[in-house]
């Protein structure tokens, strides 16, 4: 079974392209959801976090992901120390449910698979990629923060065009090619290659 990855920068429609994928029967792990359920199930996990970042990580032990982003998105270095927490158990976490896929391939999506490592893993990368424009007004409107604050946490994933070339295929989200079209082109030709 391939190993496929599916990234993209922050408001490029990640989410949107796996979801179409699913609906072609391919089996998606979404990295930042079972980062966030491992950061409100894993007790230890949960500790490491309230060691590092205080006791309002959490509320009603739930993860308070508005204070955490607080600080994340504004100091790189307690950022690197999130992602140093969380990235082992969830690159773990992902290759377990890869072993557990029958499909001819199945993705694993993430924004950060080459920050992350999870690229030296894989068999092919996909890209989203969608103007730097369009990607703010999304996010602004999904996570209700402002222009600055999108753009800050832009700043702490490696360029687009960097990223999409070192990608193996690039759809694009941006709202001028439809998405379900390059989806059904490239799994006929992830397909081919399993």
């Amino acid at each position: 079974m391939m190993k496929i990855g599916l990234t993209g920068g922050i408001g490029s429609g990640k989410s949107t392209v796996a979801q179409v994928f699913e609906v072609l029967g391919i089996p998606v792990f979404y990295a930042d959801i079972e980062t966030r359920k491992m950061m409100n199930e894993d007790e230890g996990l949960k500790e490491l976090i309230i060691k590092n970042f205080g006791i309002n990580s959490y509320t009603d032990g739930s993860l308070n992901r508005s204070y955490i982003a607080s600080i994340v998105f504004n100091d790189p270095e307690k950022l690197e120390l999130l992602n140093s927490l969380t990235h082992p158990a969830i690159k773990q976490n992902g290759e377990e449910w890869m072993k557990q896929q029958t499909t001819p391939y199945a993705i694993h999506e993430a924004a950060l698979i080459f920050e992350a490592g999870v690229s030296e893993r894989l068999d092919y990368v996909i890209g989203v990629n969608a103007p730097q424009a369009l990607r703010i007004k999304r996010v602004m409107d999904r996570d209700h923060v402002t222009h600055e604050e999108v753009l800050k946490r832009i700043s702490r994933q490696i360029d687009e065009d960097i990223k999409m070339k070192l990608c193996d295929f690039v759809i694009y989200n941006d709202e001028h090619r439809l998405i379900v079209p390059q989806v059904l082109s490239l799994h006929h030709d992830l397909l081919k290659k399993a």
